[in-house]
């Protein structure tokens, strides 16, 4: 899926050429997940600067105001709506109270719906993310509560960063992944999507962290790091039973899809409109057919197995599956 990474560096005592490198290493090394497109977000004197390209991470220059406080990065997987239109890639900006900008890793099952039911405008972007960016706006302040608005209204799988003009850094925590660690000494907090990512880009550098405490955050969790550093916390109620689409993915088995009944359990394949919709875009993107899918389910590979497939069809042998059917 999608990488989150991003630094709030509120003691000041890290030089700015070091952050500028770990920004790009963090970058680069969150392409493990996911090397469609990439982009940062950061304030400086003119407000707040979005820097996205249908590109991998590897092959752009992120660049950075020497007075930087905080960065929000993102690397993406293509679902729902073609990378190469640029408008389509993280981070979003928003108005809200401030300006902001959102990431997010995961996908929004009931973007459309929730477009018509809440009368939020139409809009160019194609990617599901930026119904979040739209929720939050509808609440015309950016606050726990507006936060809280957004992430019970939606369905799907999710954890979502932002960061205002302010330079308060937000974490919306579902379930996918996120891993946020804080080192008093320098006065930095340091975030990825996964210890691996961080580990990697440090290595890179030849960095070690000195002593340091990771931020643990939970299922339905909302975090805000002032740019003091000071953090405050609260919850929003997280439907893990209804939405999870982490839980859905390797579960092993596919879900019948119901508005009214999210998730009615089963694990027999019975296809509908709204899972045929997200595999019909994963599978198109590789190339593959979704009957093929199906038919790799029926020989008993697992969901697991044809997601790697999917995402390198070379290394783990889609060509060679097929040719068993």
């Amino acid at each position: 899926m999608c990488a989150l990474f991003g630094f709030l560096n509120y003691g000041k005592k890290v030089s700015w050429k070091n952050m500028q490198k770990l920004v790009q290493a963090l970058a680069n090394a969150s392409e493990v997940r996911v090397k469609h497109a990439a982009g940062i977000a950061y304030i400086r004197d003119t407000g707040l600067t979005i820097y996205k390209r249908p590109k991998p991470a590897h092959r752009l220059h992120f660049h950075i105001p020497e007075d930087t406080s905080a960065v929000m990065g993102h690397t993406r997987l293509t679902t729902q709506g073609d990378q190469k239109r640029n408008r389509n890639n993280h981070p979003f900006a928003g108005q809200a109270g401030t300006g902001f900008a959102l990431a997010h890793n995961g996908v929004i099952w009931n973007d459309v719906l929730l477009r018509q039911e809440r009368h939020l405008p139409e809009t160019p972007i194609e990617t599901d993310s930026y119904i979040a960016v739209q929720l939050v706006e509808s609440q015309q302040d950016l606050t726990f509560d507006s936060l809280r608005f957004m992430a019970e209204a939606i369905r799907g799988s999710f954890t979502f960063t932002l960061l205002d003009e302010q330079n308060n850094l937000y974490f919306v925590k579902g379930d996918s992944p996120l891993f946020l660690v804080h080192v008093p000494s320098l006065g930095l907090y340091l975030y990825s999507s996964t210890k691996e990512i961080m580990t990697a880009a440090l290595k890179h550098l030849h960095l070690r962290l000195p002593q340091h405490e990771v931020i643990g955050m939970n299922e339905g969790d909302l975090l805000c790091i002032a740019p003091d550093g000071t953090i405050t916390r609260d919850r929003f109620t997280f439907h893990e039973d209804d939405y999870s689409m982490t839980r859905w993915w390797r579960s092993g088995c596919f879900y019948k899809w119901n508005w009214g009944d999210p998730f009615a359990e089963s694990c027999s394949y019975r296809p509908n409109d709204e899972t045929d919709a997200y595999l019909i875009d994963l599978c198109g993107y590789y190339g593959v057919a979704l009957e093929d899918v199906r038919r790799l389910r029926e020989l008993g590979y697992s969901l697991d197995e044809i997601e790697e497939m999917l995402l390198d069809p070379d290394s783990y042998g889609m060509e060679l599956a097929l040719a068993e059917l």
